[in-house]
C-alpha cells in the first residue's frame, strides 16, 4: 500500500508542479484581472464536470470492477455531453458572457469529462500508472500550450487559455480510449436491457456518491462568486493564487485517499482495510502540517516579486487559509472511508453543514475583509464540515483519538522507512 501510494504520490507532485506553471503563466502575462478571468473560466468548467458526475464520477471506480466498462461509459458518456453543452448555454443565459464564451466553456467542460469518465475507470481496473500518466500529461500539456502562446507567440488573451485547455484534454483523451480498447470487455452490442440496467444503476450510486461532491465545491468555490461580484475581476485573481498555492497543498492527502478508496472498493473485510490505513492516514496528516507550515512562512514579497507585485495580498489569504487547508486534510480520509463503504449520506450531510456556513460568512466578511474575509470563510466551513466527519468516522471504526492522530512514533516510522532503515 505505502510503496502505491508513494508512486501515487509521485505522479500528483509533478501534476502540481505543473498546475503551479498554469497559475504562474496566467498571473505573469495577464495579470490580475486576466487571471480572474480565468479562475472564473475554470470554476464554470468544474462546475460544469461536477453536475456531469451525477451519472458517473468516482461511481464508476466503485462499479467497473464488477460491471462491463462499455456499459458504464455509454451513459457517462451521453450524460457528460447533455450537462455540458446544456449547462453552459444555462450560463449564458443567467451571465452576461457573451456566446463565444459559452461555446468553448460547453467544448472544453466536455473533452474534459469524457477524458475524466475514461481515467476514472481506469483507476477501477486499477490501471494506476495509465492514470498517473495520463493526469500529468493533460497537465503537462497545458503549461506547453499557454508558454508557447504567451511567451512564445505573445497571444496574450483569454482564448489562448481555451486553446490550450482543447490540447490538454483531447490528446489524453484519444490515448485514454485506446487504453479502454485494450482491455478484455466484450461490447455489450443492442442489449438495450442490460444498458437500461447500468445506467440506472450508475445513476442511483452516483447520485448518493456526487452530491457531496457538488456541496463540497460549492464550500470551495462560493467564494469566488461573491468575490467576482462584490469586488471584482483583480480580486478574485489574487485570491484564486493564495488558494491555488494553499489547495496545492491537498495533493498529499488526496493521494492517500484515492489510493485507500481504490483498495477499500475492492476489499472483502472493510473495516481491516481501513484499520491497514490509519497509519498512512496519520503520516498523511503530519506532512500536510509540515506543508502548511512551509507555505504560511513564505513572506508577502516573495509572492509580488514572483506573480507580480499585485499578488504580495495573496499572502494575506494563505494564512486564513491554513487551518482550513490542515482540517479539511485530515477529513479527506473519513471521507473516502464512507464513500467506500456507499455511506454518502454522512459526506453530503457534512459538505451541507459546510455550505450552509460559507455561504453566510462570505456575503458577511467578503464587503468588510475582502479576500481574506472569502479565505476565512472557506476556513470556517471546512472546520464544521470535518467536525461532523470526525465524529461519525470514530463511531463507525471503533477508533479512538491516538488512533487518527499523529504521534511521535508514527514520526519515527516514516523517517525510517524513507531512510530506508
Amino acid at each position: 500500500m505505502l510503496q502505491r501510494i508513494l508512486r501515487h504520490f509521485t505522479a500528483r507532485v509533478l501534476t502540481a508542479g505543473l498546475g503551479f506553471a498554469v497559475v504562474w503563466l496566467t498571473a505573469h502575462y495577464l495579470g490580475a484581472a486576466g487571471r480572474g478571468q480565468v479562475s472564473l473560466f475554470f470554476t464554470d468548467v468544474s462546475a460544469l464536470a461536477l453536475l456531469a458526475g451525477l451519472v458517473g464520477g468516482s461511481s464508476l471506480i466503485y462499479l467497473v470492477p464488477r460491471r462491463n466498462v462499455w456499459l458504464l461509459l455509454a451513459p457517462a458518456y451521453a450524460w457528460g455531453a447533455l450537462v455540458s453543452l446544456g449547462g453552459a448555454a444555462v450560463v449564458g443565459l443567467l451571465r452576461p458572457v457573451g456566446w463565444a464564451y459559452v461555446g468553448h466553456l460547453g467544448a472544453v467542460a466536455l473533452v474534459q469529462v469524457l477524458l475524466s469518465i475514461n481515467v476514472l475507470l481506469l483507476l477501477g481496473r486499477q490501471r494506476e500508472q495509465a492514470y498517473n500518466a495520463l493526469t500529468t500529461a493533460q497537465a503537462g500539456l497545458l503549461a506547453l500550450g499557454l508558454a508557447l502562446a504567451y511567451a512564445g507567440a505573445h497571444w496574450l488573451r483569454i482564448e489562448a487559455y481555451y486553446y490550450a485547455n482543447y490540447l490538454a484534454y483531447g490528446l489524453p483523451w484519444g490515448i485514454s480510449m485506446a487504453l479502454l480498447l485494450r482491455l478484455p470487455d466484450a461490447r455489450p452490442g443492442r442489449r438495450w436491457p442490460r444498458r437500461r440496467a447500468a445506467a440506472r444503476e450508475l445513476a442511483r450510486h452516483s447520485r448518493g456518491a456526487h452530491l457531496s461532491n457538488l456541496l463540497a465545491f460549492a464550500n470551495y468555490r462560493f467564494s469566488y462568486y461573491a468575490v467576482a461580484g462584490l469586488a471584482g475581476p483583480a480580486a478574485l485573481g489574487v485570491l484564486s493564487v493564495g488558494v491555488a498555492l494553499a489547495e496545492a497543498i491537498w495533493l498529499i492527502p488526496r493521494s492517500t485517499s484515492l489510493i485507500q478508496y481504490v483498495a477499500l472498493v475492492n476489499a472483502a473485510d472493510k473495516r481491516g482495510q481501513t484499520y491497514a490505513a490509519l497509519r498512512g492516514s496519520r503520516l498523511t496528516l503530519l506532512a500536510t502540517a509540515g506543508a502548511v507550515l512551509a507555505l504560511a512562512a513564505v513572506p508577502a514579497g516573495w509572492l509580488a516579486g514572483f506573480f507580480g507585485p499585485e499578488f504580495g495580498a495573496a499572502h494575506g489569504v494563505i494564512l486564513a487559509l491554513a487551518p482550513g487547508i490542515l482540517v479539511n486534510g485530515a477529513g479527506m480520509q473519513a471521507s473516502t472511508y464512507f464513500a467506500g463503504v456507499a455511506r454518502y449520506g454522512v459526506n453530503n450531510r457534512a459538505t451541507l453543514l459546510g455550505l450552509a456556513i460559507t455561504a453566510p460568512a462570505c456575503l458577511l466578511l467578503v464587503p468588510r475583509l475582502g479576500i481574506v474575509g472569502a479565505a476565512l470563510s472557506m476556513t470556517l466551513a471546512y472546520c464544521g464540515s470535518v467536525a461532523y466527519l470526525f465524529y461519525h468516522y470514530r463511531r463507525a471504526i471503533g477508533a479512538t483519538w491516538a488512533d487518527l492522530l499523529p504521534g511521535p512514533a508514527d514520526l519515527r516510522w516514516g523517517l525510517a522507512r524513507l531512510s530506508g532503515r
